[in-house]
């Protein structure tokens, strides 16, 4: 079921949104090679406690994955993309790093990922964490009353496609509210025109993906992180946003903090 929000409800949001847009800069600036993946996690976790805020991973169990997350971050490493299981691994020069976080402040869920290099990047993991931050761009920028969720997907296809990659659509954006993943399903790909009509107080979390040279997944034997068949890398970028009569509200925006 699809629920729209009222503006004080809205308003409300805001509390999740700024904690998990807080706890992701300082986790991608505290994020160096020599970090160990349970370290973050557990900074992560640290963070969550000390707020009172609540977790929506650690006892997270959808039919997709094979056991409850156990961690409050998925940190997925090259060509992991998704739900990465954070695991014993230490950060080498170059790694490409995605870190994807949700909590539930006051009974309000916010949700958002980030991609970065630590060490010495290489050019084409740079270009995909571009285009996957332009590719959100472009979602929000469509995030309108009046528009439909294919606006939406069609909006993030453009670019990624525009950049000569091919995407997946078995995860994408999703409805917010009281859970972490609700409805509306937002595919990275559709057509404008079509599906959902915006409306004020709908809530979503927009997420374009990309791997560089597949848009085939395989789940590692953790049974939760996903990589690229092909071993290719790949960038993860995500918002909380809020349609609203003034147009989109980025929940979840660090520009405040002066990070992207």
């Amino acid at each position: 079921m699809i629920e729209l929000r009222t503006p004080a409800e809205i308003d409300e949001m805001r509390a999740a949104g700024r904690f998990v847009a807080e706890t992701l800069a300082t986790l991608r600036d505290e994020t160096k090679v020599g970090t160990n993946l349970l370290a973050i996690d557990r900074r992560a976790h640290d963070m969550i406690r000390k707020a009172g805020a609540e977790s929506c991973y650690i006892d997270y169990h959808p039919s997709f994955g094979a056991s409850p997350f156990g961690k409050v971050i998925c940190t997925s490493i090259n060509d992991a993309v998704l739900h990465g299981l954070p695991h014993d691994y230490t950060l080498r020069d170059g790694d490409l790093v995605s870190l994807d976080f949700a909590v539930s402040v006051d009974g309000w869920v916010a949700d958002s990922a980030v991609s970065f290099v630590v060490g010495t990047p290489r050019d084409e993991d740079l270009r995909i964490i571009e285009t996957t931050e332009r590719a959100l761009d472009a979602a929000i920028a469509a995030a309108t009353v009046g528009n439909r969720i294919g606006d939406i997907s069609a909006a993030i296809a453009a670019v990624s496609h525009g950049e000569g990659y091919s995407i997946n659509t078995d995860f994408g954006g999703h409805g917010v509210g009281r859970i972490m993943h609700g409805d509306p399903h937002v595919p990275n790909d559709g057509r404008a025109g079509r599906g959902f009509p915006l409306r004020e107080g709908l809530v979503f979390a927009l997420e374009p993906w990309l791997l560089q040279t597949t848009d085939e997944l395989v789940t590692d034997p953790d049974g939760w992180t996903l990589r690229s068949v092909d071993g290719s890398r790949g960038a993860h970028s995500e918002h909380t946003v809020a349609v609203t009569a003034d147009g989109p509200i980025v929940l979840t925006d660090r520009s405040f903090l002066g990070v992207d």
